[in-house]
């Protein structure tokens, strides 16, 4: 079957890598996949747990990377084409109120609107060298983290993400995120059509 041919490509270094891109990519909705992807991993092939982290980060700098780089073609007037205007104006305040290494230390940690950030970082030229290194030392820390827990619970994690209820939700994530990308396209391509229109009237 398709979807467990994809299952299974993402569970390989491979994986681990174009899915940490995907998660920090504009178009792609990812809920909590890369993380149980290096948590499997990393509990699958203990001697390994620091290699899954490596490559996750990776991939997630080269999404970001693409993502900022959207956010600065669009710059801030553009970025209502891809967040929404609450959203936006919560994340203009908090860059302007806490700084921006400080929020994209925080960015990089669960529930935050990563992808948003990231693009607002962009629009607003945030320090890119410096951004990008608090950025990866982030996602590191953040994949590190799991990565060393599953090599110390690997039996046990193994045993759970493997069971009939883990699968059951790994595909409903998976509809989820089908879902959630195909949304946000449809977002983007409305929102850019009434740029369009917009602009010539």
């Amino acid at each position: 079957m398709p979807l467990v041919s994809l299952f299974r490509f993402f569970l390989t270094w491979w994986g681990a890598l174009i899915l940490g891109a995907l998660d920090s990519s504009l178009f792609f909705f990812v809920p909590f996949g890369t993380d149980a992807v290096v948590i499997y991993l990393c509990a699958r092939e203990p001697s390994l747990f620091w290699l899954y982290p490596l490559l996750t980060t990776a991939g997630s700098i080269a999404g970001a990377a693409v993502t900022y780089a959207i956010g600065v073609k669009v710059g801030d007037k553009g970025l209502t084409k891809f967040v929404s205007a609450r959203q936006l104006d919560r994340l203009r305040g908090r860059i302007k109120e806490v700084g921006a290494l400080t929020l994209g230390f925080t960015a990089a940690m669960p529930p935050f609107p990563l992808t948003a950030f990231v693009l607002t970082s962009g629009a607003l030229e945030v320090g890119r060298a410096r951004f990008f290194t608090v950025f990866a030392v982030a996602r590191l820390i953040r994949f590190g983290v799991e990565g060393v827990l599953a090599r110390r619970y690997g039996t046990a994690v193994l045993r759970m993400l493997e069971s009939p209820t883990a699968h059951a939700i790994a595909i409903g994530l998976v509809i989820i995120s089908i879902l959630g990308t195909a949304i946000t396209i449809v977002q983007v391509s409305r929102s850019t059509r009434r740029g369009k229109v917009a602009g010539s009237a």
